[in-house]
């Protein structure tokens, strides 16, 4: 990789944390300059996402002999120092992260900005420990960006006060501090087995550990999967997740759809390399559980969408759906399956993102309780009268109205995975993969491909009720009034969705090599553990 390029790969980590240094020093009055400093930082990680994934995607024989790059911070060997791990799943991540904390900055000038001096700084650092947890190549680092993501996120789940948000964050704050004590246990355990936090390295031992020290090493892996689990909102693990996220405002919510991400990250990230084909009687350790456990996810999620009356009720019960829609493919560990879950996964985030923004401006144009109103209404099966539904009668449809309307059937097709956007591409894949020539047809596919099925019918049955008494019933509407700065992102992040149905083959391509890459980890452990440390010879070579 060429020597700027490489540089790069800890840029994502060093830009919002120098933004958000300098949104604390600024002056609080002072928010434009928050704002312009905010913004001029997550335009910069959108470049440099872009060149990482380009770096990564380069064919060896070029300038950028991507595919994974080791960056060791002080030149120490991997094994002992901090080292940061570029390969096309980690830049992915970054770029997806960096697009997604745009269009929720840009939505947040509207006004949601000003309700706190710390927001920006807050955002920032969240960034930063985002994409740290992406690009780190230890345990204990990983453990370090998660609670800088985790403390950041503290703040923002309860930006804009009021007490159910309030109470929904102290609920939130609890359950990760919890979880995070978990994450300890397990990495000393590990750590007291192996006497090595390094992913790759741990991978290179697990195949020859002793049987008494293997039992622990999986009893510390298993800890650690718990905590993993809790933040990707496993069910019964995951019963904080949709309080949290239906109680922050709008852009929080918006980037808490990638936070759910971050453990399933880690989980498909640790579970290829240390329980790969290549670990010996380890081998695919607790993959039933995945499996077995996502799949139950994705039949709560489904049943909280069909009973959510509240449309972010609604958008975070489809969280916890796709969270379970990962966590089953990557117990089915196939490359053609986990390259339809990366799509999904990429595909989901920005939708769910899209629904959390526009779901305040659609409600801006509904009266308090008048979904309470509505449903009491549907309960004892009363209908506007005559008279209104034809006054109604060949009245037009107000701009805003339409936008919203297109924006909010784009989701619900999304969502629900119907044609012809990427949501039904990335439920295709799944179920080819699945059913593809050759496979295996169990009755656990079959179960699969029914939850998926199922839990999209849930989705379109909610979206369609939610949208019918958000446009079309006369209970309590009126037009709202929308800003050209928050519709937007929801247009742009919609508009990813759509380039990725346009480039389905090209993404499709680039996921499929990062899902090989991913299942022989061969590569990745061989670069970052004999990564050249030490500083330049004279020779131009290395002194060690």
């Amino acid at each position: 990789m060429a020597g700027w390029v490489h540089h790069l790969i800890i840029a994502p980590i060093i830009i919002p944390l120098v933004a958000g240094a300098l949104s604390l020093i600024v002056d609080g009055a002072n928010r434009k300059l928050k704002g312009a400093i905010s913004l001029v930082s997550t335009l910069l990680l959108v470049v440099v996402g872009t060149i990482l994934v380009a770096a990564a995607d380069a064919p060896v024989d070029e300038k950028w002999s991507g595919f994974v790059s080791t960056y060791l911070l002080g030149d120490w060997p991997a094994r002992f120092g901090i080292v940061l791990v570029l390969d096309r799943l980690s830049a992915m991540m970054v770029l997806m992260t960096s697009l997604l904390g745009l269009a929720a900055l840009i939505y947040s000038f509207a006004r949601w900005y000003s309700v706190g001096i710390n927001f920006f700084a807050l955002f920032q650092f969240q960034l930063m420990g985002l994409n740290g947890a992406f690009l780190t190549g230890d345990l204990f680092n990983l453990f370090v960006f998660f609670e800088v993501m985790l403390a950041a996120s503290y703040g923002l789940a309860m930006h804009g006060s009021g007490a159910p948000r309030v109470k929904a964050g102290l609920h939130y704050i609890a359950i990760n501090l919890a979880a995070s004590s978990l994450f300890l246990v397990g990495v000393s355990l590990i750590y007291s087995v192996t006497g090595s936090l390094n992913m790759a390295d741990l991978a290179n031992k697990v195949a020859s550990l002793e049987p008494e020290s293997r039992v622990l090493f999986e009893v510390g892996a298993s800890v650690l999967g718990v905590a993993f689990l809790v933040k990707a909102g496993m069910w019964p693990l995951g019963f904080w997740l949709p309080k949290t996220y239906s109680a922050a405002c709008a852009p929080v919510a918006a980037m808490f759809a990638i936070m759910t991400k971050v453990g399933v990250y880690v989980i498909l990230r640790l579970w290829m390399l240390a329980f790969g084909a290549g670990a010996g009687e380890s081998a695919y350790f607790g993959s039933s559980w995945l499996l077995i456990g996502g799949m139950l996810t994705i039949g709560f999620g489904a049943t909280a969408v069909l009973a959510s009356q509240d449309l972010t009720r609604l958008a975070s019960a489809s969280i916890v759906v796709s969270s379970g829609t990962l966590l089953a493919a990557i117990g089915l560990g196939t490359v053609d399956v986990t390259t339809g879950a990366l799509y999904y996964l990429v595909s989901s985030t920005f939708s769910a993102g899209a629904l959390f923004l526009l779901i305040e401006l659609v409600e801006r144009g509904r009266e308090a309780g008048a979904d309470v109103l509505a449903v009491t209404m549907e309960a004892f099966a009363e209908d506007d009268d005559d008279k209104v539904f034809d006054d109604d009668i060949g009245v037009a449809t107000p701009g805003t109205i339409a936008v919203l309307g297109i924006c909010f059937i784009s989701c619900a097709l999304l969502i629900a995975g119907l044609p012809p956007l990427s949501g039904f591409i990335a439920k295709f894949a799944l179920l080819k993969a699945v059913f593809s020539y050759g496979a295996v047809i169990t009755t656990v596919s079959w179960v699969f491909m029914a939850l998926l099925i199922l839990s999209g019918l849930a989705a379109l049955i909610a979206m369609t009720r939610a949208g019918m008494r958000s446009f079309w019933a006369t209970v309590g509407r009126q037009v709202p009034h929308v800003k050209v700065i928050e519709i937007m992102p929801i247009m742009g992040l919609l508009f990813l969705c759509l380039v990725m149905t346009i480039r389905g083959g090209s993404v499709i391509g680039y996921l499929h090599e990062t899902a090989s890459a991913l299942n022989l980890p061969k590569t990745y452990i061989t670069d970052v553990l004999e990564t050249p440390y030490g500083k330049p010879g004279k020779d131009g070579g290395v002194t060690q």
